[in-house]
């Protein structure tokens, strides 16, 4: 019987030692650390080619290494052996992919289905139906969404499902990949807003991949930066604010940064977790 990982046991959710990712001759990370809290949304941001998919990928086994080690709730995907307590670890993350990922001959309850079926295949239809119309309406998405296909819906909407469908086993870890890319300021904060009180009610550990300012300011409780093919700085964004580092401040401190830290201000500080 393989061991049940208990998320609340651990105060790291991930840990990432010495990752080096190599492809080619093209070194994308090279001896990167980073650490995620356990209940805390952290942000992570670079710039292009920094390789912050890569680094989410290497996270939940989807990218192998060249060298360095990442552990999940203290277990390490590539060292166990027990196919059981590997569909365990994996069991406990869902993740959306850039702009959704959804299968585009599924429909949103079909696709929200896909996960649960693969974990338990002995569910009844009545019961996974059951748990796809929750999951919809849980996103924010009213309950005639579950039967359309992907492509009767808006940009927002299929944001909204891809979501629903990366919380379909109710994980511990959420990984989301430039969750608001795409979306009309409006409905941004909208989804920023949604990921904040999902988080909050389900307790959840989020690594959160994104450009958006507005989202750092919004949802974030620290932030890691990607430069120079590894985690440069982490820390709240008061604590980035007083590094040195040029391409921090530029970021933080461009027109944008300052545009961001302004609204955030105006509208008051992110709720206390």
């Amino acid at each position: 019987m393989a061991e049940f990982i208990q998320p609340e046991n651990f105060d790291v959710a991930i840990r990432v030692n010495g990752l080096v990712n190599r492809f080619g001759d093209a070194v994308v990370h090279d001896d990167l650390d980073l650490e995620v809290h356990s209940g805390e949304i952290l942000g992570v941001v670079g710039g292009s080619g920094t390789g912050k998919s890569v680094l989410m990928r290497s996270i939940i086994g989807l990218q192998t290494p060249t060298a360095g080690e990442v552990e999940v709730y203290g277990k390490t995907l590539d060292t166990i052996a027990d196919e059981e307590e590997s569909r365990d670890l994996r069991r406990r993350w869902g993740v959306m992919f850039q702009g959704g990922a959804l299968f585009s001959t599924l429909t949103v309850a079909e696709n929200i289905q896909v996960p649960l079926r693969e974990y338990y295949p002995r569910l009844d239809q009545k019961l996974l139906d059951e748990i796809a119309a929750y999951k919809v309406a849980m996103v924010g998405l009213p309950p005639d969404a579950g039967p359309k296909y992907p492509a009767e819906l808006s940009g927002g909407m299929v944001k909204r499902a891809g979501l629903a469908r990366a919380l379909a086993l109710d994980p511990a870890l959420l990984f989301l990949d430039e969750p608001t890319a795409g979306l009309d300021p409006i409905g941004a904060a909208k989804f920023d807003e949604l990921i904040r009180e999902l988080a909050d009610t389900m307790g959840l550990t989020v690594f959160l991949i994104t450009h958006d300012l507005d989202t750092l300011y919004a949802t974030c409780d620290r932030v890691a930066v990607l430069a120079e093919k590894r985690v440069i700085a982490v820390g709240t964004i008061p604590e980035l604010l007083a590094t040195e580092h040029p391409w921090i401040q530029d970021y933080f401190n461009g027109p944008r940064g300052r545009s961001a830290a302004d609204c955030h201000e105006a509208h008051g500080a992110a709720p206390e977790r």
